[in-house]
């Protein structure tokens, strides 16, 4: 179907930065530097720089930044992680596949981790919590660090939706024992496939994680320290990567004047929610990976806006933990299944014009009234 307003407008995106994108491409083939040359070096220590952290390594994907965070910090059997549902599978596979037990708590009405219910999830089987910044907003980390620290307990933040984002003092990943972050396509910082990067503080754990990326070895003695993996973000996506990296505060910038233009467009209508405005007076800094509406004519509402030429997305229609063959069904999480029946996402990228901002509004409220 051609689309009159794209979800993300790719030949769009990479248009406008074909000039600077193909020179990094090119030098990375005419040099032969693919794996593990400079141009992975200076786009880990760039992407540290801007997060704030001491290490940012990068990796194939942002599920591999949580599968291993969670093994390097040496989580595994008898375990209990306390994460939420309304995230993609890939945080809790993460806490699934090291042997480990995900414990799931219910989300507020920003659709982050309801801290409130923390507490009750807490055992003495519990040795990590996986808040999940989710649309661009953070989960509170002034909450959640206390908790964690009360309770010795390790932190990995999936930030793979809120890379830029803050609350309070804390950079989205820079305050845990790593962050998580993902460079699919779609993302505030993607690349031409997939990607991801791990962030932290910790020298020893920076050590074990190049360790495990790279089959175990250490390649100065090119000797086998551990049994590792395969998940070396390659050289020609770290240097794409890099180029985008410079652009992208004015990308956030951008993306918070949509969201102030969504809101102004938007706001008053029945039975119709909208995310957080730009505006917050309690410490968040959020950068609109997603701009989320919910409203109980969800699925009508996203056919209609299809119909009119405008591609909108659904995450998720059904809960993770709804899913009968992962085995959670025990846990009641109602604000995370209300969600999966209201959520809508709408356009939201950069690129996108104030022509086509307009359109979806007038749109949404030819439907809704």
């Amino acid at each position: 179907m051609s689309y009159r307003v794209r979800f993300v407008n790719y030949p769009e995106h990479y248009g406008r930065l074909w000039n600077e994108i193909m020179p990094a491409i090119t030098g990375c083939l005419s040099r032969g530097d693919l794996i593990a040359r400079q141009q992975l070096d200076d786009f880990e220590a760039n992407l540290a720089k801007f997060i704030g952290t001491k290490h940012a390594i990068g990796l194939n994907s942002g599920t591999d930044a949580l599968l291993l965070s969670v093994k390097a910090a040496g989580i595994g059997k008898g375990d209990e992680v306390v994460t939420v549902s309304h995230t993609f599978v890939a945080t809790i596979m993460s806490i699934v596949f090291n042997g480990a037990t995900p414990i799931l708590v219910d989300v507020g009405q920003d659709m982050e981790m309801d801290i409130s219910k923390l507490g009750g999830a807490i055992s003495k089987k519990t040795k990590a919590i996986i808040p999940v910044h989710l649309n661009g907003r953070m989960v509170d980390m002034r909450a959640i660090n206390k908790i964690a620290k009360e309770h010795g307990l390790i932190v990995i933040e999936d930030a793979a939706q809120a890379l830029g984002a803050k609350v309070g003092p804390f950079n989205s990943g820079a305050s845990g024992l790593t962050g998580c972050f993902s460079f699919y396509p779609a993302k505030i910082l993607g690349c031409a496939g997939d990607g991801g990067a791990l962030t932290t503080n910790d020298d020893d754990l920076a050590k074990r994680i190049r360790l495990l990326r790279d089959h175990g070895f250490k390649r100065d003695t090119n000797e086998l320290l551990m049994y590792g993996f395969n998940s070396r973000l390659d050289n020609i996506q770290a240097a794409l990567l890099d180029v985008k990296l410079r652009h992208l505060p004015e990308w956030i910038k951008r993306r918070r004047d949509i969201a102030d233009a969504y809101e102004g467009g938007l706001r008053g209508i029945p039975n119709l929610a909208l995310p957080p405005g730009t505006d917050s007076k309690d410490g968040y800094f959020d950068v609109y990976q997603n701009y989320v509406i919910r409203t109980a004519n969800r699925d009508r509402l996203h056919q209609f806006l299809k119909e009119q030429g405008i591609e909108t997305m659904i995450s998720w229609s059904k809960p993770t933990h709804a899913h009968p063959a992962l085995g959670l069904k025990r846990f009641s999480l109602p604000v995370t299944e209300k969600l999966s029946r209201t959520v809508l996402s709408l356009p939201m990228f950069p690129e996108l014009a104030d022509d086509e901002i307009q359109y979806v509004i007038d749109k949404i409220r030819d439907f809704l009234g």
